[in-house]
């Protein structure tokens, strides 16, 4: 199959299931534990679910997402891990805008079925070097926002460490260009606009204010599955 049918397909499919995020958010178990009393009251998640043109929303971003990555990667298996993760990081970058929190029972499970088809993948191709460099990605990737978190950066939970993890092993087990660029995108996505911002409302303040990463870190991962092939045909053709 073509790029291009790859890509109706994936389009298609990024569709459906970026309309089930709404329903997916709404049942997100709600946090056990307190929050910082400077955080304010959290926004319950069925709230969040209950936007007005919600699903409409998500499935236009779902199959535009969706489309993107099918014309990437192109009819390949790694369709099956990227395609599900759609709607996981919709809902992640949703959630994340309205309560600054990443729940840990989207992301851990949504990780730990990334680990499992890709060792599938590895059995049942006997190709194990995919799965290994999506093992050392995942390894970097948390443990770069880990000493992150723990220099306690301004708007890093650690939500977003593990959120990495999540990005980094599909983006690792793509290629070493897709990881890098992947991973580094999250910043210039997380800091231009914020920047841009402060600049034409000539306020300072706003660069000190937090803000939630996570979102920044998808859209990031998302132009390394994109442009990561780009960088590199470019980089060969040096």
């Amino acid at each position: 199959m073509t790029p291009e049918g790859a890509a109706a397909v994936a389009t298609l499919v990024g569709a459906v299931l970026g309309a089930l995020v709404p329903t997916l958010v709404e049942r997100i178990p709600e946090p056990a534990e307190e929050r910082h009393p400077d955080d304010g009251a959290k926004v319950p998640y069925a709230v969040v679910a209950a936007r007005p043109g919600l699903a409409l929303q998500t499935t236009v971003l779902g199959g535009l997402a969706g489309g993107l990555v099918g014309y990437s990667v192109g009819w390949d298996r790694a369709l099956v891990g990227l395609l599900p993760l759609v709607p996981v990081c919709l809902a992640l970058a949703l959630v994340d805008l309205r309560t600054r929190l990443l729940p840990r029972v989207v992301v851990l499970p949504a990780t730990g079925a990334l680990i499992v088809l890709a060792g599938l993948d590895a059995v049942l191709t006997g190709q194990h070097d995919d799965l290994v460099r999506a093992a050392i990605g995942l390894l970097v990737a948390r443990s770069f926002y880990w000493v992150l978190w723990y220099a306690h950066s301004a708007g890093m939970g650690f939500g977003d460490v593990r959120l990495a993890a999540l990005l980094g092993f599909p983006l690792a087990w793509l290629g070493w260009q897709e990881f890098a660029l992947g991973m580094y995108s999250g910043f210039l996505v997380f800091a231009l606009p914020g920047l841009l911002l402060a600049i034409v409302r000539w306020d300072r303040g706003m660069l000190r204010a937090p803000y939630p990463f996570g979102p920044a870190m998808i859209v990031g991962a998302l132009l390394g599955v994109v442009l990561g092939p780009t960088l590199l045909a470019g980089l060969a053709l040096q």
